[in-house]
């Protein structure tokens, strides 16, 4: 029997979120005795980001909603295996706290409130459109996003990341509430960026300030002249348009706690934006929405078309499109908070049914956190001066 295993929302050929108490949090290493092999990207600059913003906002943000997830299948032969993998703590585990401070773990309900700090990362791929799931996850400037590496990575493009990538939390029919976060800066495992091992299929990417809609300004020819960012004339009149700085991504959607090196076995939410049909042609998903899955993580069985051979798994039947979701260990409901304990990475039918029915994740090890320790100390700032022009330079 031949089970498909899918590679989420892939891009560009890549494969199947307090100040004091972070920064002390972060000194540590918690048993790692070697430092990974990291690999890091400049994903824009200032004024690069000034072209990123414009072209997604661009129309009322039309290119939001024209954007879909990227999938690309691969079959291996036989039935799935839900367990049998190597995943397994390389030292002790450790936390660290969500912003707003640790949250208490809350008794199962029927009505999950979603949390406020997962959206979808927007990018460009082959001239074409696409989107992933992640969170904003804690760090020491509050401007950290979470994701699976797939959705950052790419070797065969000129610097390794993916051109034109923001995140957009809270994402809902082209809206973006709490305004659009364009990535300076990215971290994930050498072996991913190089190799695509999906062991380490995971990228932490620093984001500047959030962008929002200012208005339109009637302005003299020689503000017009020196203006950055979008403007047009109408006769003999000058309009620029207007940017507002809507503050740090942490500050305004909170961002979820860190842990690593916690035994599978226990049980997490997932939390994304699935959009793909089943195998067998049903659509019960429409990408609009976010959506989520609760269980116990298990050891998951190797793929070896993935490299991926120390992964958990969780029963799940979110499709192609929940790519990068966060894996939140000891979410409570009430705070909207937990401990992000790993991101969506492959998803498959194991008993070859037509449906998707389990996902997995690259197990968080102390080599994933001294990547995450790495990223969450980067800061990033604003795009936006004063007058509501977009800066122009690095």
């Amino acid at each position: 029997m031949n089970t498909r295993v899918k590679r989420l929302v892939l891009p560009l050929g890549g494969a199947v979120a307090a100040t004091t108490m972070i920064g002390a949090t972060l000194a540590g290493t918690a048993g790692a005795t070697t430092a990974p092999a990291k690999k890091l990207v400049t994903m824009a600059s200032a004024s690069q980001a000034q072209k990123i913003s414009e072209y997604w906002t661009a129309n009322g943000g039309a290119k939001f909603k024209a954007a879909t997830q990227y999938t690309n299948n691969s079959e291996t032969s036989g039935k799935i295996k839900l367990g049998g993998g190597d995943a397994a703590p390389d030292g002790k585990a450790g936390v660290v706290p969500p912003i707003g401070g640790e949250p208490k773990v809350t008794a199962k309900v029927k009505n999950i409130n979603l949390p406020k700090t997962i959206g979808k990362v927007f990018f460009v791929a082959d001239g074409n459109l696409y989107w992933c799931s992640a969170s904003s996850i804690q760090s020491k400037y509050h401007n950290l996003v979470a994701t699976a590496g797939h959705c950052v990575f790419d070797e065969s493009i000129t610097n390794g990341a993916l051109d034109y990538w923001v995140f957009v939390p809270g994402y809902y029919q082209g809206k973006a509430p709490w305004g659009v976060y364009v990535g300076k800066a990215a971290y994930t495992h050498y072996d991913f960026a190089v190799y695509e091992d999906f062991d380490s299929d995971y990228a932490f990417v620093t984001v500047y300030n959030g962008l929002t809609f200012g208005g339109v300004k009637q302005v003299d020819k020689a503000t017009y002249d020196k203006w950055q960012s979008l403007k047009y004339t109408k006769g003999e009149n000058y309009y620029v348009v207007l940017f507002k700085d809507a503050g740090r991504l942490g500050d305004n959607v909170g961002g979820q706690g860190f842990t690593w090196n916690q035994k599978p076995g226990q049980p997490v939410y997932i939390f994304g934006y699935p959009a793909s049909a089943h195998p067998d042609g049903d659509k019960p998903f429409t990408g609009v929405t976010p959506k989520w899955c609760y269980g116990k993580t298990f050891a998951a069985a190797p793929a070896a078309a993935f490299k991926a051979e120390a992964q958990i798994g969780l029963k799940c039947s979110m499709t192609a499109g929940s790519s990068g979701a966060p894996w939140i260990l000891k979410y409570s409901n009430t705070k909207r908070l937990g401990y992000i304990n790993g991101v969506s990475s492959l998803i498959g039918d194991a008993d070859g049914n037509g449906r998707i029915d389990f996902s997995t994740s690259p197990y968080f090890d102390s080599e994933t956190y001294a990547i995450y320790k790495s990223a969450a100390n980067l800061w990033s700032g604003s795009l936006v001066t004063s007058d509501g022009d977009l800066v122009k330079k690095a």
